[in-house]
């Protein structure tokens, strides 16, 4: 069978990230954790994040849900290392699907949860900054 055929509805590049996603696993002391998930289709994604100084230095993923969600989170994992906590929160679910070279219309909710986790981890870090702040002025 040729190789398109198997690729489906999927781009290499989603494909790609789904064989060998990247950044895959936790990070043990993470400064922030999201976890997201869609009833609907039974996906969760949990994002763990490690920031110095409002930049991420590094992301690291565990999702539980078909191939365009693991794809998503990898994505979404190398989109946001190296960028600020802010600039991180602009990405949308569409700049993810954009970066794997489109998903299947079916399959748009994958990038919405990538978004979401991206959002999820970094209110909580913000909320934990936010404490830590107020106790540290006690």
């Amino acid at each position: 069978m040729p190789k398109d055929d198997m690729l489906g509805p999927y781009s290499e590049k989603v494909m790609d990230h789904f064989m060998n996603p990247r950044n895959m696993g936790e990070i043990k002391d993470a400064d922030a954790v999201g976890t997201v998930g869609n009833p609907a289709c039974g996906d969760v994604m949990r994002l763990y994040l490690k920031v110095s100084d409002d930049k991420i230095l590094d992301a690291k993923f565990k999702t539980f849900g078909c191939g365009a969600a693991i794809a998503t989170s990898s994505m979404a994992t190398e989109m946001i290392k190296g960028k600020t906590v802010d600039e991180s929160l602009k990405i949308t679910n569409e700049a993810v699907a954009e970066a794997l070279d489109g998903l299947p219309a079916n399959k748009m909710h994958c990038s919405v949860l990538a978004q979401e986790a991206i959002e999820a981890a970094i209110n909580n870090y913000k909320e934990k900054s936010a404490k830590k702040q107020t106790s540290d002025e006690k």
